[in-house]
């Protein structure tokens, strides 16, 4: 399966270590910091240039990625649940731009 992150940024599930909100996680120091080092390593990919609502951290092939994302953490989890029952049902096709 496939997560649509916003910008025709697509993920494939597996690879998705967590989602989370930005303003409930970055209140945390430990969270500010995780974040700080992964800028410095040039491991985030930020999706748009709206106001980020969620980034999502994401591994494959032992490469770790964070993307910031406009879309709420709510909002992705959702369309990952949705498209579970849409594909089974046969309502979508099997591709990954319908995330």
């Amino acid at each position: 399966m496939y997560l649509h992150l916003g910008n025709n940024i697509i993920v494939q599930d597996r690879d998705i270590v967590g989602i989370f909100d930005i303003d409930n996680t970055t209140v945390s120091k430990h969270t500010r910091k995780y974040l700080a080092q992964r800028t410095k390593n040039a491991e985030i990919v930020t999706v748009s240039q709206e106001l980020p609502k969620s980034f999502i951290v994401c591994q494959h092939g032992g490469k770790r990625t964070v993307y910031i994302s406009q879309l709420s953490s709510k909002t992705l989890l959702n369309r990952g649940r949705d498209a579970v029952p849409a594909l089974l049902s046969g309502a979508l096709p099997l591709n990954p731009t319908n995330f």
